[in-house]
């Protein structure tokens, strides 16, 4: 059990005064104002030790007075909570020792009321989550959107702390893409969510376009009758504040980012559950999924996943913001706070015939080099570079400037994995290989998709004849959308972009969720083909890659 400090001097602080009718009204009978009210609060973990509390910025609000029928705390951020009871948990979440003027409404018969305020003093709340807070809010504005066209981007499952194997996806049921655009859920990809930060904090509207998708426990609320889950008529309007704190769910840490979301006064995404608290299991800069707990089931949870790309756009998204680079201007090894080093060998599932080492990847002048060597002892080395939880990502342009190894038997390799690849293993989390090339065929170049049923040998892939790939830098480009993926190859920054070599249209799942870059040169292995007996060493060197969205 937690440790709480009866904070005394709160009553010190108490004010009240009254408000009411000044006859009585019978059309309510009689009104009976409520008095003596009494004000308290404990903040959660405070002892002798730990003053102002367990760092969690949790209080206990305590309200009391004769003849109240209910009562409202109203916080600093103009939000408020309504207890009947007269007791409230509240978390408080600006980082640091604070304090906290509450006003507290207790409400009696016919209207009448009586109100004070009490201050929760130096209170210790250790969470703080900056970087959940720019990606909402692009540290300004920005506007959320249903992932339509991803599966599962409206899904359910249990809400079981036991069954760790289904309490983190949606296990039940998980929507197709765009399935709810029509019938009674026609609604649903018309709604527009908007976070922008104002000041230290976030607020949030959204824009349902007049309605709003119902769960059909819920459909009263707006006048529905409760047969199915169904289109109404609701209003959105007005601003919500999203306060961010620590998940307090059943998913498992490696499930979840660890940061729940809360909208105050009713606030809610989408399609209405009867919940206003999101656990965000993921989120990058145009991809984000949360899950919520169903307002009348706690054995029942919800997923959506949301992105920044309107469903409705009438043209493609035009990728401009630069979000993430490595120009690889700073000499040494490559900058572990966006690559980590993938080592060992055992053929890599290709019959390869390297050992991947952290020695075989460095930069220098301007340019990262991955070289493959031949060693003393007649075996091969060389480096595989990630950037798995630095960088995963859904759509975007990516674009890579590179001079590739040569040499028959060398096999360098832009490439993406699938980020979900531990729990749904290749070919199930996608492949997109943005360039391969092979040292006993110079001069061309590969790329491909690998999904269910296009793995291997079968995967959706084209090639294409493009000269001096070993001797000059070229520029590879991906333009990944939620309808397409499209290749493009050119010889420098100051050619405009050509007509793709090859437009895959986008087959849906896997290639709608996060992906991470890879660079590797491999030896040898079932597309490397037999090694040159005289080859000795070889390097891929990458001027830039840049990722815009």
């Amino acid at each position: 059990m937690k440790n709480t400090l009866k904070n005394l001097t709160g009553f010190l602080m108490l004010l009240l005064f009254a408000t009411g009718c000044q006859d009585d009204d019978s059309t309510f009978g009689n009104v009976t104002t409520p008095s003596n009210l009494d004000l308290s609060y404990e903040i959660v973990g405070a002892n002798q030790a730990n003053p102002n509390g367990d760092g969690s910025g949790m209080v206990v609000l305590k309200a009391h007075a004769d003849n109240a029928m209910t009562y409202k705390f109203i916080y600093p951020d103009a939000t408020s909570d309504t207890k009947p009871a007269g007791l409230m948990n509240k978390r408080f979440t600006t980082n640091g020792v604070n304090s906290y003027v509450v006003t507290v409404v207790a409400y009696g018969t016919g209207g009448s009321a009586v109100t004070g305020t009490i201050t929760v003093v130096d209170l210790l709340s250790l969470f703080d989550d900056p970087e959940t807070t720019r990606i909402l809010t692009n540290n300004g504005t920005k506007t959320w959107y249903w992932s339509a066209a991803e599966q599962n981007h409206l899904g359910v499952g249990p809400n079981d702390a036991a069954d760790t194997e289904h309490n983190f996806w949606p296990y039940w049921y998980g929507a197709g893409p765009f399935e709810k655009a029509g019938g009674t859920s026609s609604c649903m990809y018309n709604a527009k969510f908007t976070f922008s930060l104002d000041g230290n904090q976030i607020r949030f509207t959204q824009d349902n376009g007049g309605a709003t998708f119902f769960n059909k426990a819920f459909a009263s609320i707006a006048g529905g009758n409760g047969s199915e889950d169904i289109c109404l008529a609701y209003n959105t309007t007005g601003q919500k504040t999203v306060l961010l704190s620590p998940a307090e769910s059943v998913v498992a840490p490696e499930h979840s980012t660890g940061t729940q979301m809360t909208f105050t006064d009713g606030g809610f995404m989408g399609y209405y559950i009867g919940a206003s608290t999101y656990e965000i299991l993921e989120i990058s800069e145009n991809r984000m999924v949360v899950r919520a707990v169903q307002g009348n089931d706690p054995a029942t949870a919800w997923y959506h996943i949301f992105t920044t790309q309107d469903p409705n756009a009438p043209t493609a998204p035009v990728f401009t913001n630069l979000v993430w680079a490595d120009e690889f201007n700073t000499d040494g090894a490559p900058d572990a706070t966006k690559w980590s080093f993938e080592l060992g060998g055992g053929g890599w599932g290709n019959q390869e015939q390297q050992v991947y080492t952290n020695q075989n990847a460095t930069v220098s002048d301007g340019t990262l080099k991955i070289t493959a060597k031949k060693e003393n002892d007649g075996t091969y080395t060389s480096s595989r570079l990630i950037t798995h939880n630095k960088k995963d990502f859904t759509y975007g342009m990516v674009e890579i400037k590179a001079k590739l190894p040569s040499g028959a038997g060398t096999w360098p390799a832009l490439w993406m994995l699938g980020s979900n690849y531990v729990e749904n293993p290749w070919p199930g989390c996608g492949e997109i290989d943005i360039m391969e090339s092979v040292g006993r065929a110079p001069d061309v170049i590969s790329s491909t998709l690998h999904y269910p049923g296009h793995s291997g040998g079968g995967g959706d892939s084209t090639s294409k004849n493009v000269a001096g790939i070993s001797t000059d830098f070229h520029i590879y480009t991906l333009v990944w959308t939620v309808d397409s993926l499209k290749f493009y190859v050119r010889d420098n920054e100051t050619d405009p972009l050509p007509a793709p070599y090859k437009i895959f249209t986008n087959p849906g799942t896997p290639f709608t969720s996060n992906f991470f870059l890879i660079f590797n040169v491999a030896m040898g292995g079932t597309l490397g083909g037999a090694i040159d007996p005289g080859f000795t060493q070889s390097a891929m060197e990458v001027d830039y890659v840049r990722l815009y969205q």
